[in-house]
């Protein structure tokens, strides 16, 4: 997807073909869903999440502006009480119809440590404020995701990760933490106080409280060089053992039905800056829709069309901060199933993923992302000692994505893989308890810590069953 500014088929081109029929066909599958109410009968407003595949009518939502006004409204809000950020995960975290509690208030830098390069932020500040302000005290993450728009809350209770040979998810470069429990009680923890609940709470679905405020391991500040190339498919596969080991970040995607992959590499530089240009990501994305549209049922034609008009693509180059480089913007929204496999799994899952959607799933254009992440012990990180290897598979938000349940979660399971808590699957806690060690000690504190179960929807009753 990140394929620089050049479009990827050169738009009228193809369009010239005349194929209008079929494109007619795809444009009238893809319309656009009928959105819920804004208001419903009860007078309570709608919240919707990011990709528009969950929704809810909370019955009452909260802002507390200080950690203080956080102790004081847990204990009395209406009940289930889930926390909000930004909307970004598919599943059915969030969704309540009792309190839906907002932390964008609780936002900023409270204070850091210029010698051990750590800082503490307060955890309802998002990743995309996050970076200029460790920038301005010289510091920056280890990682990033593809996406910065979460809150820091929310990327942690989701385990949201970046890409890199020995680089940890977020959450496994959190030092400290303070979480507001359901009774109002306000809870620090490290490794060296209170270590169960703060095994349990790095990674913890919003089920444990709510974080006010993390502590957070960085390192100094970085240029780096970013480069985006185009490879076959087959040669990327081949070599991405290697290539992750070589590089600071590595990633890639396949583009399906194209024989084709981006890879995308990030390493420390000390080359003059040259900024990103334009977001050239959508283009790309709704020209791979374009050759979907034309060509579904003539699988050898898109392919034949589609490295036709990539045969002189160059490499898409960058060079700035680490912060400006390693996220990206993706206004295109989707829905996404993620699942992390132990590293020698990986390739070969993503050969038969590949294999399935090219074979059983015509209609997909979304690339296929594989990224790499390091081992680390928070109790319910599905990287808990395990370096990973993740696969995500995506879907237009506007179309139907049963597939991945039908095709690919099999794959993944098979394989022993963890799913992403922020993204789709239908494991339960069965399924949880068998894949993660740990999972009935993060339970055990759970329950101590709300016995109640105030911070239980629908959806997490059946994750903690």
């Amino acid at each position: 997807m990140k394929l620089g500014r050049r479009a990827l088929l050169g738009g009228a081109g193809l369009l010239a073909l005349g194929i209008g029929g079929l494109a007619g066909r795809r444009m009238w599958l893809s319309r656009e869903p009928e959105p819920p109410v804004a208001i419903d009968t009860n007078g309570r407003a709608l919240w919707s999440n990011w990709a528009g595949n969950e929704h809810a009518y909370p019955a009452a939502r909260a802002a507390p502006a200080n950690e203080a006004e956080l102790a004081a409204l847990l204990p009395k809000a209406q009940t289930p009480v889930r926390p909000v950020g930004s909307g970004h995960s598919f599943t059915a975290l969030v969704p309540t119809e009792g309190t839906l509690l907002s932390l964008d208030r609780l936002s900023g830098l409270v204070s850091h440590d210029a010698t051990a390069m750590t800082a503490t932020v307060r955890a309802g500040t998002k990743l995309s404020a996050l970076g200029p302000l460790l920038a301005g005290i010289g510091q920056e993450m280890p990682n990033l995701p593809d996406i910065n728009k979460q809150t820091l809350a929310g990327a942690l209770a989701t385990g949201t990760h970046g890409t890199g040979k020995g680089v940890k998810a977020i959450h496994g470069e959190v030092t400290a933490m303070r979480l507001v429990l359901p009774n109002g009680e306000v809870a620090e923890c490290s490794r060296d106080v209170r270590p169960d609940l703060f095994h349990s709470a790095r990674v913890s679905l919003g089920a444990f409280g709510v974080l006010s405020e993390v502590t957070l391991q960085n390192r100094p500040l970085e240029r780096v060089k970013k480069i985006v190339t185009l490879v076959d498919t087959e040669d990327m596969l081949r070599q991405w053992p290697a290539l992750a080991e070589k590089h600071r970040n590595a990633e890639f995607l396949v583009l399906p039905f194209t024989g084709k992959s981006a890879l995308i590499t990030h390493d420390t530089t000390t080359e003059p800056v040259s900024p990103r240009g334009p977001d050239g990501d959508t283009d790309t994305l709704m020209d791979l829709k374009s050759l979907r549209d034309l060509f579904e049922f003539a699988p050898e034609l898109r392919k034949k069309a589609a490295q036709s008009a990539m045969a002189d693509i160059p490499p898409d180059i960058a060079i700035d901060e680490g912060w400006k480089l390693l996220s990206n913007e993706r206004p295109v929204r989707f829905k996404e199933m993620e699942y992390h496999l132990p590293i020698g799994e990986q390739v070969g899952v993503l050969r038969e993923i590949i294999r399935r959607i090219e074979s059983d799933a015509r209609g997909v254009f979304f690339p296929i992302e594989a990224r790499i992440i390091a081992p680390d012990d928070a109790w319910l990180s599905p990287f808990y000692e395990r370096e990973s290897g993740s696969i995500a598979v995506h879907a237009w938000y506007k179309e139907d994505h049963d597939w991945m349940y039908k095709l690919a979660e099999p794959v993944f399971r098979e394989a022993g893989g963890r799913p992403h808590w922020g993204k789709l699957h239908s494991l339960g806690a069965r399924d949880f308890k068998r894949l993660y060690p740990q999972f009935a000690e993060a339970d055990a504190v759970r329950r101590a810590v709300d016995p109640e179960g105030r911070m239980l929807n629908p959806f997490l009753k059946r994750i903690f069953g």
